[in-house]
């Protein structure tokens, strides 16, 4: 797994000695790439809606080993490249995103499950809805809400009132990278806010092409009936 991403980072002269900065939040392909070629992860945070990798976070991870960024597209949400190549400055630092085993979309997919996105979108009272950056086209691999309240537990229960109402969901990161037990010990000082915050309130809910608009209706339905938005700032 992540093969072809490592094979990107030997070519660009990445390896024993050096960093990469990746994201906690999301898969371990990203990490057994970078490991893949001898260098070390280095762990930054994410943005609070795109959960890709925050641009500020990046740049205070920058260090004199440094060697590459690898940004991870999430749940369909493209991460900000161009503003991570912007902070390379005087010195090359090549921003390489990885890349994953996920098939290509069918162009009727795609606009299935962003139809799908949108009558979610705009329907859902009970949890916080996705957001797309300005001029992003979101894929929607994932329809990520927030469950508003006391981070996991609410969030679980969440789930579980869900599931017994027949809707299909998922937690989609259960515990980020940096408080894995390969790395919990090394890191025990990093704070990563947003991704914690995350990985605690995120539930995916079923967006698939197939769906039909009766099961759409269903799923919105259980969730509205779990309770109205409570007072929350995701940024706070």
């Amino acid at each position: 797994m992540g093969t072809r991403t490592a094979d990107l980072l030997a070519a660009a002269g990445v390896g024993i000695g050096d960093e990469v900065i990746v994201p906690s939040y999301g898969t371990t392909d990203v990490v057994e790439a970078v490991r893949a070629v001898g260098a070390a992860p280095v762990f930054a945070d994410i943005d609070a809606w795109s959960y890709c990798l925050a641009p500020a976070s990046v740049a205070e991870a920058i260090g004199e080993r440094t060697a590459a960024i690898v940004p991870l597209d999430v749940f369909g949400h493209p991460a900000d490249v161009t503003a991570l190549q912007a902070l390379a400055g005087a010195r090359p630092l090549p921003v390489i995103p990885h890349v994953g085993q996920r098939p290509a979309d069918s162009a009727e997919a795609l606009q299935r499950r962003r139809h799908h996105a949108a009558y979610l979108d705009g329907r859902l009272t009970g949890v916080l809805t996705p957001r797309t950056a300005p001029g992003v086209e979101h894929r929607y691999h994932s329809y990520v809400v927030r469950v508003p309240g006391n981070g996991r537990p609410d969030r679980d229960a969440f789930a579980r009132a869900l599931r017994a109402r027949g809707v299909r969901c998922s937690v989609p990161v259960t515990t980020p990278m940096h408080r894995t037990p390969a790395y919990a010990r090394d890191v025990r000082d990093l704070s990563l806010p947003e991704t914690e915050r995350a990985a605690e309130q995120c539930l995916a809910l079923p967006v698939d092409a197939g769906m039909t608009r009766r099961e759409l209706r269903h799923v919105v339905a259980a969730c509205n009936a779990l309770g109205g938005l409570l007072p929350y700032d995701v940024a706070a």
